[in-house]
């Protein structure tokens, strides 16, 4: 009979989640998890097979938390521009106030992976679907309510949104202050 495992799986995707998206994939190492999650290799194999599958569940785990928290903002009440303001905003804000810069899990792994790694582009690929139709939905509120005029492409202006959003938190990432972002923010903004 085995010894009862003496961490919390779903506490050591949360951690390796953290050492994943301030290193990146392949600058992490086995130890670097061991050590991050207080864990023999062993239980991290029997647990989660491979570095590869926990860095799976880790993403997934990013990309669960961070679209739903997108979301959330984005669906809260009031004129739509300025929800969706202020949820460009907090984005820049989260990654101006991070001392690591990591910007955005899903964007790195893009850079890093999306060309060699075809389950890692797929998750990445769910996470952007996820958050182009949240705009999507949300310039589709703005048509209806006269705040976005009715003849312009929901779809493209989702996708351009999008697109805003990984441009933003790539330069929060070398950004020297939040001036720049801030200007991205009021022209995408002013453009709708």
């Amino acid at each position: 009979m085995g010894r009862p495992k003496q961490f919390d799986p779903d506490v050591a995707v949360e951690q390796a989640m953290q050492v994943f998206w301030r290193k990146g994939y392949a600058s992490t190492t086995p130890q670097d998890l061991v050590d991050a999650l207080g864990i023999g290799k062993g239980s991290l194999y029997n647990t989660f097979g491979s570095k590869h599958a926990l860095f799976e569940a880790a993403l997934s785990r990013y990309r669960d938390s961070q679209a739903a928290a997108l979301i959330e903002m984005l669906e809260e009440p009031g004129p739509v521009k300025d929800r969706l303001r202020r949820a460009l905003r907090s984005l820049s804000e989260m990654d101006l106030a991070d001392p690591d810069r990591r910007g955005c899990m899903a964007v790195n792994t893009a850079a890093e992976l999306g060309q060699s790694d075809e389950s890692a582009a797929q998750l990445v690929r769910r996470m952007l679907d996820r958050t182009e139709d949240a705009f999507h939905a949300l310039v589709e509120e703005g048509r209806r309510t006269g705040e976005i005029a009715a003849d312009r492409d929901a779809r493209a202006i989702g996708s351009l949104l999008l697109n805003t959003v990984v441009g933003m938190r790539l330069l929060a990432r070398v950004a020297d202050g939040p001036d720049r972002l801030t200007r991205v923010i009021d022209a995408v903004i002013d453009s709708l």
